[in-house]
């Protein structure tokens, strides 16, 4: 990929001195110098033309231009000056040149130009980054805002919901929330489904990091006890080593759910209750990474539960 700096005039008064000065003889300054810069052998062949006018070959110093302007012409020939500049600037063959004084100055001459080239190449590259990284925070600022928005209008219908008398039309609205909540973290989630030749119902599961969750959720008046996880439980048992179970009751649960769990050798289960998904729901803290400190809790400390407040407590430690 070629620099996106302009060629500019020193660059070419540059190209043609060193075509003019390094090598004596122009077959040796076109295996050199052209061909390793990368010029098209039409190009090369300009060396060797001769003025109609004197009947003699022309100099190297009346071919250069031609070389230039040619070169420039050609879309496949963009970064050949540069390279000829390079070749200049590491150029260690002054035995070869007509007279070496010219030749060393022009050398010299090379090398300011491709260190002026760096810092330029350098610059460039550093405004590409910074506006990147503008471009990928503008994302993320606007992304930020749209998931705000988002998850005031969940707020919303959250708390509507617990004005809902009807258990079963906020089960049912609760069911909606979830899958507005998980698809606006990009989480994939099925709805509910049979298994086992009908033999069991699944609530319903998504899937994070190559784990999958079956879920059951639960707005009851009286938090959940050890049979509403037994069903879980069993689900979970019957599935293949890497899924999980997911609880959510809003809620919460009786006092032995947690430590019955604990008893548990899968411990497969993890637990959020009304309070997590609320603060989820505020845009406090990001679903999907709350959802890996829960497992994380449950892997390392045998923990099924941990609550948003402990949560971000642990984070502002850090």
């Amino acid at each position: 990929m070629q620099p996106s700096i302009d060629l500019g005039v020193e660059e070419r008064t540059i190209a043609m001195e060193a075509i003019a000065t390094l090598v004596h003889i122009k077959s040796t300054m076109a295996e050199l110098l052209l061909k390793p810069a990368g010029a098209p052998l039409n190009v090369v062949n300009l060396v060797y033309l001769r003025d109609d006018l004197i009947g003699r070959p022309m100099s190297k110093r009346m071919v250069a231009p031609l070389i230039l302007n040619q070169l420039e012409k050609r879309a496949d020939c963009c970064g050949v000056i540069r390279a000829i500049i390079d070749i200049a600037a590491h150029w260690t063959n002054y035995h070869l040149a007509d007279n070496e004084f010219q030749a060393r100055a022009t050398v010299q001459r090379a090398r300011e130009m491709m260190g002026t080239i760096a810092e330029m190449e350098a610059r460039e590259a550093r405004q590409r980054e910074l506006a990147r990284e503008e471009a990928a925070a503008r994302v993320e600022r606007d992304r930020f805002e749209a998931r705000r928005k988002h998850n005031e209008l969940l707020l919303l219908m959250f708390d509507e919901m617990a004005r809902q008398a009807d258990p079963h039309q906020r089960g049912y609205l609760l069911q909606e929330l979830l899958n507005r909540l998980f698809d606006l973290y990009s989480i994939h989630v099925v709805g509910s489904f049979q298994r086992n030749n009908g033999g069991e119902q699944i609530d319903g599961a998504f899937k994070i990091e190559g784990w999958h969750y079956l879920a059951e959720c639960r707005w009851r008046q009286k938090p959940a006890d050890c049979r509403d996880l037994d069903g879980l439980l069993g689900q979970v048992n019957r599935s293949g080593k890497q899924t999980m179970g997911f609880s959510l009751s809003i809620n919460g649960w009786s006092e032995h759910v947690i430590p019955l769990l604990q008893q548990n050798p899968s411990k497969s289960i993890i637990l959020m209750e009304g309070h997590d998904l609320r603060t989820v729901m505020s845009a406090r803290i990001d679903l999907r990474v709350f959802i890996a400190a829960k497992l994380a809790k449950l892997n390392f400390e045998s923990q099924p539960f941990l609550a948003v407040n402990e949560y971000l407590r642990e984070q502002s430690k850090w």
